[in-house]
């Protein structure tokens, strides 16, 4: 087993443990952002967050938002990535709660406007929810 969430999970690798539930856990980041920057991770193992498993969908959110509470952040980012291109580079499923305390510190987004008319917008709702079982 080469994931290190999945040595962490599996108390291979320490952290500074936030919370737990039986499908995920929560911990402090080891190389934050920001202070209070955390993880929550599915104790199963799915790269991609459309392999994981409904069960552990269920789980997770509900951690974020508690552990959110805790940390305390007035703004936050939460953020999960899917791919290297999407600036992923651990292979586990994993939640960030960023708190952004200021310009300095926290997570710094750009976001392109991708250019689409609105009858292309309408075009791909359909097609996207034409597919959504």
């Amino acid at each position: 087993m080469s994931c290190i969430f999945c040595k962490i999970v599996k108390g291979d690798i320490p952290c500074v443990k936030l919370a737990e539930t039986a499908l995920s856990l929560a911990f402090l980041d080891i190389a934050p952002t920001s202070k209070g920057h955390a993880l929550v991770i599915p104790k199963e193992h799915a790269a991609k967050m459309h392999e994981l498993s409904d069960e552990s969908c269920a789980d997770i959110l509900p951690l974020v938002k508690k552990v959110t509470k805790a940390i305390g952040p007035e703004n936050y980012n939460v953020l999960q990535n899917n791919g290297r291109i999407a600036h992923q580079f651990v292979d586990h499923v994993h939640f960030h709660i960023i708190p952004k305390p200021n310009e300095e510190y926290g997570l710094g987004v750009g976001w392109p406007s991708y250019p689409i008319s609105p009858e292309e917008i309408k075009a791909l709702g359909e097609e996207i929810s034409s597919k959504i079982k």
